[in-house]
């Protein structure tokens, strides 16, 4: 379960979030769309609970994992390790290893991440969220830095592993609204 009732966010006199409030469909993908500055990320932090609003209430019941507009990767890890940091000893070092084939960065998972491109980052950071155990997935920006072909082939990816999932994201992209979810938000 996730709801936003009458959520206020202000910084100094600027009025980001006033009065917003939204029953996030259980099991289904929204994406919240709009102008840079809009308040997207700002609603994003403050239903994963790591920014307070000013006024208002989430309620948000389950396990969540989170993709954020910074990687925040362990530069010195390797890809294995940085997705490890999250499962633990659950998944098989053969699975990583399919997994970040699957997102196009097989013979990747012994790399430190300070050696892969922008865009390879970004694979292992959305791989490390979606390969946690989570009931709701919170991701800002998710496909920022990936070329158009490898984007595609990444949302087609992304989708399978959040079927079922409840997933919030933020984007600019029209094209990844119509692609992935199912309801969109306009701020």
């Amino acid at each position: 379960m996730l709801k936003a009732v009458n959520i206020r966010k202000k910084f100094g006199e600027n009025v980001v979030l006033e009065n917003f409030s939204h029953e996030f469909a259980a099991g289904k993908t929204t994406a919240v769309l709009g102008r840079s500055g809009g308040g997207k990320t700002t609603l994003l932090n403050i239903l994963m609970g790591l920014l307070p609003p000013d006024g208002g209430e989430v309620v948000r019941e389950g396990k969540i994992s989170a993709v954020f507009q910074e990687n925040r990767l362990c530069e010195n890890l390797t890809a294995s390790a940085n997705i490890r940091l999250v499962t633990g000893k659950r998944l098989p070092e053969a699975r990583i290893a399919e997994e970040l084939a699957a997102v196009g960065l097989e013979g990747c998972e012994k790399k430190p991440v300070r050696e892969l491109s922008g865009g390879m980052k970004r694979r292992v950071a959305l791989l490390r969220a979606l390969l946690s155990e989570y009931d709701i997935l919170f991701a800002d920006e998710p496909f920022k830095g990936l070329d158009s072909d490898t984007k595609h082939n990444v949302m087609r990816y992304f989708k399978e592993m959040t079927a079922g999932k409840t997933v919030v994201f933020v984007t600019h992209d029209y094209d990844e609204c119509n692609s992935l979810a199912d309801e969109v938000i306009r701020l």
